[in-house]
Formats: structure tokens, sequence, C-alpha cells
């Protein structure tokens, strides 16, 4: 049977949808940052932070003696879903660690309006919902009581996050890539899912800062991007 002219132009059109490449799910560049100039932008904020930005990286560093973990972050207009990626590596073994750290600084029933977060150490990778587990006002203030934390709060906060051993050799350059998508946050590292965890604050409708803290020093970041899904 020959093919009309009406199923071939069909077959060519049919043909050139399957072609075309899926649209990128976080196609919204909301920052980006390589780290190629003297010092940090304008957009940076820090909180006891002695980061700085040296032979085009960001070397994270904790200040000596700090009470606190460098925090260096970026602020935006609010947005629910965020895609994150950056490439790290762990230059001593004094490098603990850092976190990509997601928060609504409008929101106040959490500490500092903490959401939800990403830990990356030597050894593994964590998924935490922040927002109804660790940071949650009632939960974070009772753990700092003499009392102390209840059993059914121990248990609770054991469904909020998800630990995944991951081995990260010293020096090596890694790419990590964060993506939040309603109540899930999944992780892929080298371009490779590596582990995904779902939790109700995760889908917290607001989302206006995301951060790397840094635990303690010695820990090397570039090509920072922070993405957002399509607007309608």
């Amino acid at each position: 049977m020959k093919a009309t002219p009406i199923v071939l132009l069909l077959c060519a059109a049919w043909s050139a949808l399957a072609a075309e490449p899926a649209a990128a799910p976080y196609p919204r560049t909301i920052f980006s940052d390589d780290f190629s100039g003297p010092t940090f932008g304008e957009r940076w904020g820090h909180y006891k932070s002695g980061s700085i930005i040296k032979d085009g990286v960001l070397v994270g560093i904790t200040p000596e003696n700090s009470d606190h973990a460098a925090v260096d972050n970026i602020r935006f207009d609010p947005e629910k879903d965020l895609e994150v990626s950056v490439r790290f590596r762990f230059v001593s073994e004094k490098a603990k660690g850092f976190n990509v750290w997601f928060d609504d600084k409008n929101y106040k029933g959490s500490h500092a309006g903490h959401i939800c977060s990403v830990t990356i150490n030597p050894a593994s990778l964590t998924m935490s919902d922040a927002k109804t587990g660790n940071f949650q006002n009632d939960i974070y203030e009772k753990k700092k009581s003499p009392e102390g934390l209840s059993a059914e709060q121990k248990a609770l906060l054991l469904t909020k996050t998800k630990r995944t051993p991951i081995a990260f050799s010293q020096g090596e350059w890694h790419t990590l890539l964060v993506r939040t998508k309603d109540a899930e946050v999944s992780v892929q590292i080298d371009g490779k899912p590596a582990d995904s965890f779902s939790s109700e604050g995760i889908s917290h409708d607001s989302k206006t800062l995301v951060s790397l803290t840094t635990n303690l020093v010695d820990v090397h970041y570039d090509d920072f991007v922070v993405r957002g899904v399509a607007k309608p």
C-alpha cells in the first residue's frame, strides 16, 4: 500500500517531535557564580564566615573559635521548587563537610527559617526536613532544655532525615546537583542519581535563600548555580 502525502507528513511531524530534547525541568537561572572575580559579588551574604575567593574558587572557612559553621548565602524572591548545582572538593582532613540549605527567611515556624538541607561529608550524604524536624521551633527549643526530647519526638526525628553512605576522596572534584520537587528532595553526584527523600516540610511553598555552610574549613566550591522552574 502506497503512503499518501498526508500520512507521510504526519509521520514526519511525529519524528520531529520525538527528536526534540525534553525541556529542562529548571530552566530559569536565578543566580550563578564561577568565582572568577577577585572577591564575592554584591549578592552574596555571609554569617560568621571567613570564606574567601582564591584562585577561581570559593574557599569555605569557618573562623577559628566560631560557635557556628561558616554560612555563605544568596537571597532571592520566593520560589517553591529549586535546583542547586555546585562543584566541590575536600582538600584536607580538616574538611568535615558542608550543607546546602534551603530557607524561607519570612517563615517563623522554624529556627532561622530552615526548610530542608543536603549535607555532604567525606563518607556520606544526608537529606533532612528541617521545617518539621530538628529545626521546628518547639523541637529546637526542647533539644536545648534540661529535660531534652521526649521518646515520641526522638522517634519523629528518625523519620525526618535519611543518610546514604558515599565516599569522596580527598582532593577530587565532584559535582553535586540537588532538586526540590513538592515534598521530595533528590540528589545527583557526578551526573548519577545518588538518593532521594520525601517529607512534608520540603514542600514548603516559599524558599527565599540558598546557602553553602562549611564545616569547618578546606572545602572548595566552584560553578555554583541556583535555578527555578518555568514560570506560567
